[in-house]
């Protein structure tokens, strides 16, 4: 089995499954008991304080996936300040101590170009990652994790099939519904 931690998937133009339409999901989470990822390019309207309590600052959320949609989890560059944090590629990881995260978002010193946070999350089961691959329903790349951070929008999608060149770029023009086309 070939480790996805810290891999892009990229949806394919016409999945038809209304939680990954054009989405972008970071893997955090790959192993034989299956996979765990976060959905980068899903914005919602709430921030972060009117979720949690005791967050002075104004931080964006965003819909991680489909699954217990009534948990935070949350992705960062700050791996040497917070305890516990999951490094899951070059400068970048996943979780940690949320009480010190907490503290250092008020403080200010981490900003929103440094942290990602995400209701819920997308899970596979063991092998099903790696089946929806095979039948095409994913692409994988590696972006770095500045690219991450700056991404603020649902045109996410779009911005790394161009990264990626080739025939990825032509794809990224796609439209939503081709007969509308």
């Amino acid at each position: 089995m070939k480790d996805l931690t810290g891999k892009i998937l990229i949806a394919e133009p016409f999945l038809g499954d209304p939680n990954f339409e054009r989405a972008v999901v970071l893997i955090c989470e790959h192993n034989d008991a299956g996979s765990f990822g976060l959905v980068l390019n899903q914005p919602i309207k709430q921030k972060l304080a009117d979720v949690i309590d005791e967050i002075y600052a104004d931080f964006p959320l965003g819909i991680g996936g489909p699954v217990e949609q009534n948990t935070l989890h949350f992705v960062h560059s700050s791996g040497s300040l917070i305890d516990e944090a999951i490094n899951i590629s070059d400068n970048l990881y996943w979780s940690g101590d949320f009480d010190t995260a907490k503290s250092l978002l008020n403080t200010g010193i981490l900003k929103p170009d440094s942290i990602k946070f995400f209701l819920g999350y997308s899970g596979w089961g063991p092998g099903q990652l790696e089946s929806e691959i095979d039948e095409k329903a994913w692409m994988v790349t590696e972006i770095s994790s500045e690219k991450i951070f700056e991404n603020k929008s649902v045109t996410f999608w779009r911005e790394v099939l161009r990264d990626m060149g080739g025939n990825f770029k032509v794809m990224a023009n796609y439209p939503i519904d081709p007969r509308l086309n």
